[in-house]
């Protein structure tokens, strides 16, 4: 477990850099990736996520899905969609970055810490963890990119957007550790692990589906480079089920 935090930390840090490194972050690259990640996120939620959190709380489960999936909605009104690819909202107030960016980085870093919550639980079937653990760096990288161009839109120097995307970088695998270490020390806080695991896969849900309307072109247009890039995260999600035993 410790190998896939610290590969998360790693692909979330490299590349989240790359926009410091980097001339120019193409646009259509970054709407490629998203919908990739979105499709890949969304295969694995319901391939292994939910089968295994139904599979511990029954029909409950339903009602904590629905639950996360309207806590994403209210995170959303924090980062203003970053996390699922928007950056319009960033140019405003341009007299002033540190008001815009703070809320946005605050529920960019609530989300980062959600999103660890299920790395810390240990799952039924063999390919779940592994699984999970590639879909949400998946997620993370696309994220971690708009988080830089936040620093540089703010005008960060390099060292200061470098500490602040290491520190970024590391909540989601610091989120597993934790919890995966308080769920083994403390029986309650195992059963509270079980219940966040559903609504922590509501918010996944929103997040790909919001992708999946709103990034691309102008118009939302299914272009064939969005439609192929879905297709290769759902193909990439259906074959992790061969891992299964």
């Amino acid at each position: 477990m410790t190998g896939y935090h610290i590969l998360l930390f790693a692909i979330t840090f490299l590349g989240g850099s790359a926009p410091l490194w980097l001339k120019k972050v193409e646009d259509s690259a970054m709407q490629q990736l998203l919908a990739f990640s979105g499709a890949f996120l969304l295969s694995i939620t319901f391939l292994h996520l939910l089968p295994e959190t139904f599979e511990e709380l029954g029909s409950q489960a339903g009602l904590y899905l629905l639950v996360g999936f309207f806590i994403q909605l209210l995170i959303q009104r924090l980062t203003h969609g970053a996390e699922h690819g928007h950056t319009h909202a960033h140019h405003h107030h341009d007299h002033d970055h540190k008001v815009v960016i703070t809320p946005i980085m605050l529920g960019l870093s609530l989300h980062a810490f959600m999103e660890g919550l299920p790395l810390g639980f240990n799952y039924r079937m063999e390919a779940t963890e592994p699984s999970l653990y590639l879909a949400v760096a998946a997620h993370k990288l696309p994220e971690a990119i708009i988080v830089t161009l936040l620093f540089i839109q703010a005008k960060y120097s390099r060292s200061k957007s470098i500490l602040l995307l290491a520190a970024f970088a590391a909540i989601t695998p610091l989120s597993g550790i934790i919890v995966n270490k308080l769920g083994m020390s403390y029986h309650f806080i195992a059963q509270v692990v079980i219940a966040l695991i559903p609504m922590v896969a509501g918010a996944f849900i929103h997040i790909s589906t919001t992708i999946f309307f709103e990034s691309g072109t102008k118009h939302h247009m299914l272009t064939w480079k969005k439609a192929f890039a879905i297709l290769l995260g759902v193909t990439i999600g259906l074959l992790t089920l061969f891992f299964e035993h």
